[in-house]
């Protein structure tokens, strides 16, 4: 899934090409029609497609952010209003001139929503696993969960914010990893991030909150800082469908000192794998205690 750093990627190369254009027709996919009929909402969340169309169409790019793992469009027509899209596990971005010109054909076969812009370039979406979301919202709190999400991690208050979150009944007991993955306590830093930064701070993923002091809770968000930074300079990981609005893939990967191997980097000896909040944890039985 694509966490911070992909996302904050995407953002960047959208927003000098999209923001001013009008959008001049939208199209979405039969995919997304039929799955509207059988009530499993892929894709576009609680609106039909032709009212997606008659909503979006004919506004005009006017901001294009990023908050945690979403990409908010900020659209003007009658009045100003969001386009908030989550990737999930593989949506991309592609800024094209023709759908024959997304590089790689499996994203070709999974475009599911196009934004003609008045440039008469594409802005076309992809998602061949269908997680994504996209959700036409009057106001951020249209949909609450929104609210919910932490600061940026790179904003003022946000180590405050995790110190408190880590401290709290709620999250004191529970695995450092799982706290880290949690979208209320840190933004956007998901299992890649989550996994190399307990790496470099040499702290056991199943480790519970309460048994890491205050000292190393500041170290350790300190670390997933840095590292989210790196990745954003690296141009994101990519694992396996990430690509950013050019069809290219990240760099991040190739600096991993943990995640997906087979033998820790420090030491040689053979990592180990665990289940934390659903996901696979990779972590050195001998590095991390």
């Amino acid at each position: 899934m694509p966490e911070l750093p992909e996302v904050e990627g995407v953002v960047r190369q959208i927003r000098p090409v999209a923001i001013g254009k009008r959008i001049e027709d939208v199209f979405v996919s039969d995919t997304i029609r039929l799955s509207k009929t059988g009530g499993r909402e892929a894709i576009l969340k609680k609106i039909e497609a032709d009212s997606f169309i008659d909503r979006v169409k004919g506004s005009q790019i006017v901001s294009v952010e990023r908050r945690s793992k979403y990409i908010y469009f900020g659209l003007r027509k009658d009045v100003e209003f969001l386009l908030v899209n989550h990737l999930g596990m593989s949506g991309a971005w592609f800024y094209v001139d023709s759908l024959l010109s997304i590089p790689e054909e499996k994203f070709r076969r999974h475009v599911h929503v196009v934004l003609t812009l008045s440039d008469g370039n594409l802005l076309a979406y992809s998602d061949i696993r269908r997680f994504g979301e996209m959700r036409v919202l009057l106001h951020e709190g249209d949909y609450p969960p929104l609210l919910l999400m932490a600061p940026e991690p790179f904003a003022e208050g946000a180590m405050q914010h995790f110190l408190d979150m880590a401290d709290s009944a709620k999250y004191r007991n529970k695995p450092i990893k799982e706290v880290i993955m949690d979208g209320q306590v840190i933004s956007g830093a998901g299992n890649i991030y989550a996994t190399e930064a307990l790496f470099r701070m040499k702290i056991h993923p199943n480790r519970s909150v309460r048994r890491i002091s205050r000292k190393r809770r500041i170290e350790l968000f300190e670390a997933i800082v840095e590292i989210l930074l790196e990745s954003i300079e690296a141009g994101g990981s990519t694992i396996s469908d990430y690509r950013n609005v050019n069809g290219e893939s990240g760099g991040m990967q190739n600096r991993f000192a943990i995640y997906g191997k087979k033998q820790c980097m420090a030491c040689g000896t053979v990592t180990k794998t665990l289940k934390i909040g659903g996901r696979t944890s990779v972590y050195c039985p001998a590095c991390q205690k």
